[in-house]
């Protein structure tokens, strides 16, 4: 029984949603482990064409489990406690992004809420990407005291330029949906009733096309991007 993700196929489409809304869709080692299972069972699916991700509740994901620091208010006792093990929260991420950045499939984030740290670079890791017009994005890693992966961060800045994607990392600031339209981040950006109504029918659009043309288009774009 899933703890953290629901799957469902909706003819070639698989909609993979992040469903523990009451915690915020965090990334921990267990939900970050079933998050790279549910891809593999998607890879290995032949009647999956495309891969629609998105979040439930408000958030499409808080990125790393806060819990521990909650009545916290000592920064250098927060950072302490968030930096320890950080290098395996790390890796086990970069793993499971890898496998999404690699699926052949067309993939699409439809992202609803609050996304953040590790929860952008997972809607950042899909080809294309939808958000609600009340959607938030940040990066609060460094004042954590732990920077996030270094090649997500490569992917970012890939995308956007070293300047932008330094602010968006050094900074922390929250960034609305509209902005990163602007920027290039998002394809569209939706009011949020339609968020999944149009993100679906993407999907779909995606899933009928010829599989093999769209695996090679996409592993073409990506090599510039992510060599």
């Amino acid at each position: 029984m899933s703890n953290y993700f629901n799957l469902k196929k909706e003819g070639g489409v698989a909609l993979l949603t992040f469903d523990r809304y009451e915690k915020r869709n965090p990334l921990n080692e267990d939900s970050v482990s079933e998050l790279e299972a549910n891809l593999i069972r998607i890879r290995d699916d032949e009647e999956v064409r495309a891969l629609l991700l998105t979040g439930s509740g408000n958030t499409f994901s808080a990125g790393a489990d806060l819990s521990r620091l909650k009545g916290i208010t000592d920064q250098a006792e927060r950072q302490r406690i968030f930096t320890s093990g950080a290098s395996g929260r790390r890796r086990a991420l970069r793993r499971t992004l890898a496998l999404l950045t690699d699926l052949e499939i067309p993939t699409v984030a439809a992202v609803n809420g609050y996304a953040v740290g590790g929860g952008w670079f997972i809607a950042l890791a899909c080809d294309l990407r939808i958000a609600a017009d009340t959607a938030e994005f940040w990066m609060p890693e460094v004042d954590l005291g732990s920077p996030g992966p270094r090649g997500p961060e490569q992917w970012l800045a890939a995308h956007v330029g070293a300047a932008r994607a330094k602010e968006i990392i050094f900074t922390c600031r929250h960034f609305k949906a509209d902005e990163l339209y602007n920027w290039g981040l998002l394809n569209r950006v939706v009011k949020k009733e339609e968020l999944m109504p149009v993100a679906m029918e993407l999907a779909q659009s995606l899933a009928a096309k010829n599989p093999k043309a769209i695996a090679q288009a996409k592993a073409n774009i990506n090599g510039f991007f992510l060599e």
